[in-house]
């Protein structure tokens, strides 16, 4: 089990803290005893990540049916809330993992976190 930080919180706990959104995992990579474990690091940059490619997803659906609104709201809602559920699962499971002291590695994003956590 990983050492309690001043906060009393674990690393394990910061890690999944990071996923909350991208605002404390960006804290968590300044703040002084936090950014010195890779383990929170990894979390905190896949975090990032994470949701970089959901905001992208999102934006570039919501560009690319602009053209075709033609074919109505509900497939474009249908694919939003299909996105939107994919996230929140694959955030979910991430945190949950990083709360029982694991790392998933997430297809690509996970490799780009190993290389900005790299000591």
């Amino acid at each position: 089990m990983p050492d309690t930080k001043p906060s009393g919180f674990s690393d394990n706990t910061i890690a999944a803290l990071a996923y909350i959104t991208f605002v404390p995992a960006v804290a968590f990579l300044v703040l002084k005893p936090y950014n010195k474990s890779s383990y929170v690091r990894y979390h905190a940059w896949q975090s990032i990540f994470l949701s970089c490619v959901f905001y992208m997803a999102t934006t570039l659906l919501g560009m690319a049916v602009k053209p075709v609104l033609f074919i109505g709201t509900f497939p474009y809602l249908v694919i939003t809330w299909l996105i939107w559920g994919i996230w929140v699962l694959v955030w979910i499971l991430c945190a949950l993992k990083a709360l029982n002291g694991k790392r998933i590695k997430l297809p690509v994003l996970g490799t780009l976190a190993e290389r900005q956590a790299a000591d």
